[in-house]
């Protein structure tokens, strides 16, 4: 497993943006898959982004399609989540999960979240 450190979270506008870091430490996590969730007051916890360590294939939830942008950077070894064009509906608990990269494999590693609050 690898070891992941949520940050950037905050109070702010609707129609604002915000970026969220991830740290990422532990084992070589060059085959690994890292994720963004959320999981807002009352609800489950959703999928918002992912993309591949190695090669930085990206997917995302239809809900924040052309808003959001997952990145890697292979340096400081962090994951990063710009989001712009904040709604309301955006506000959640922000998580930073890893997977290994193939087929069935399940987010095994999470980090302790991250808030995010937008109002209108």
């Amino acid at each position: 497993q690898v070891q992941l450190v949520e940050s950037g979270g905050g109070w702010l506008q609707a129609g604002g943006s915000l970026r969220l870091s991830c740290a990422v430490s532990g084992r070589t996590f060059s085959a690994y898959v890292m994720g963004w969730f959320r999981q807002a007051p009352g609800k489950e916890r959703e999928f918002v982004a992912s993309i591949t360590w190695s090669g930085g294939s990206a997917d995302y939830a239809d809900s924040v399609k052309g808003r959001f942008t997952i990145s890697r950077d292979m340096i400081k070894a962090t994951v990063n989540l710009q989001m712009n064009s904040l709604k309301v509906e955006d506000t959640a608990v922000y998580y930073c999960a890893a997977r290994l990269a193939y087929a069935g494999a399940s987010y095994n590693s999470w980090g302790q979240g991250t808030q995010v609050t937008v109002s209108s």
